[in-house]
Formats: C-alpha cells, sequence, structure tokens
C-alpha cells in the first residue's frame, strides 16, 4: 500500500502526489512564493488540463503551449510562465539524466543518503535547502529511506519535527509547520534589529 500524503489538502491532488514522483517533484519545485497547498496541487492542476501528468509531454510542449497551461484561470502558479519553464527544465532534465524516470533520483544503483542528496541538488530549480526538505520528505513519508537520509537531510530529517512540508501529515501539523516557520522569521528578524 502506498503511504497517503497530506500535502495539497485535496484528496485528488494528494493521491497523485502520493503516487506520482513526478507530481511530487513538480510540487516541491512549485513551492515558492505561494502557500504550500497551492503549490502541491499545481500537478493535479496540470494534469486535468493536459489530460494526463507526463514528464515526456512536458518536456516536448512548445514554451507558449505551456505557459498557456501554467496561466489559465486560476493559475497554478503567482508566476505561471517563468515557473512554467522551470517545470519544462525539469522535465527535460529527467528525461536526459534518468530516461524520464523521477524515482532513478533515489532507486538507481541503490544510492545512500549523500547520494540521493546530491542527485536532488543538481536538479534544475532545487537548491540545498529543497533538497534537503525533499529528502526528509520521501523518508518520512513515504518510507524511502536510503542509509543514511537523516543525516544528509540535516535538521530537516529529525524525529518529530515541524519544520517543513516533510512534516506535514494533516490540517494540525500543517499548522504546526507555519507557526515553526513564523517563529523563526521572527527571531531571524529580532536577531537583525539588535
Amino acid at each position: 500500500m502506498t503511504p497517503k500524503l497530506c500535502l495539497a489538502q485535496d484528496p485528488e491532488a494528494d493521491e497523485l502526489l502520493s503516487t506520482s514522483p513526478l507530481a511530487l517533484l513538480f510540487g516541491m519545485l512549485l513551492d515558492q512564493q505561494i502557500p504550500m497547498e497551492k503549490a502541491f496541487k499545481g500537478p493535479k492542476v496540470i494534469a486535468d488540463r493536459m489530460g494526463e501528468l507526463s514528464v515526456h509531454r512536458i518536456a516536448e510542449a512548445g514554451e507558449e503551449e505551456f505557459a498557456t497551461v501554467m496561466s489559465e484561470v486560476p493559475a497554478v502558479h503567482r508566476f505561471p510562465g517563468s515557473m512554467g519553464k522551470r517545470l519544462q527544465t525539469l522535465a527535460q532534465y529527467l528525461i536526459e539524466h534518468y530516461d524520464g524516470d523521477p524515482a532513478g533520483i533515489w532507486t538507481r544503483d541503490e544510492p545512500d543518503g549523500k547520494t540521493v542528496l546530491k542527485r536532488l541538488k543538481e536538479l534544475p530549480g532545487y537548491g540545498d535547502q529543497k533538497a534537503r526538505i525533499f529528502l526528509a520528505l520521501l523518508g518520512k513519508q513515504l518510507d524511502i529511506q536510503p542509509e543514511g537520509w537523516r543525516e544528509a537531510a540535516g535538521t530537516y530529517g529529525e524525529v518529530d519535527s515541524r519544520r517543513s512540508v516533510a512534516d506535514v501529515r494533516d490540517r494540525a501539523s500543517l499548522s504546526e509547520v507555519r507557526d515553526f516557520k513564523k517563529s523563526a522569521k521572527a527571531a531571524v528578524k529580532a536577531s537583525k534589529d539588535l
């Protein structure tokens, strides 16, 4: 049985995230400058508009064609054009480096946690923090736990933490993650004011 994610807070979108590594990678990429739930609902919106969520169709779509998919109301992201380009670049990278199989990032050659982290950081649009959060999400919620994954994920891999999307399992934990982020931002602001 596939673990059930609750990131989009929408049953159909969460079902897609739970069963499609591409949807999960896309949702994580979209998770910036918009609410987390909207970001992780994005892959389902794209799938509905295109009739499927296909790495090949997205990679091969014309830039304008895919921008239209992204910007149709309601837009998938507040920056539909630039995020559309990022998703297409990621899809092209997955085809070039993983034969279009996103799960290859964490399955090919039975990698350890450091290797999975390195592969995630190589993805277009994924920096160090996003890669660590995604690795923690794999380990904590999808039981994809290559050796050393917690250490590679850093603080995001901590047991019972509430610091990122990796820790969101329902509405209550979403609220706890938001509270953690709010207090972390306040602490940074307070330290700058000193």
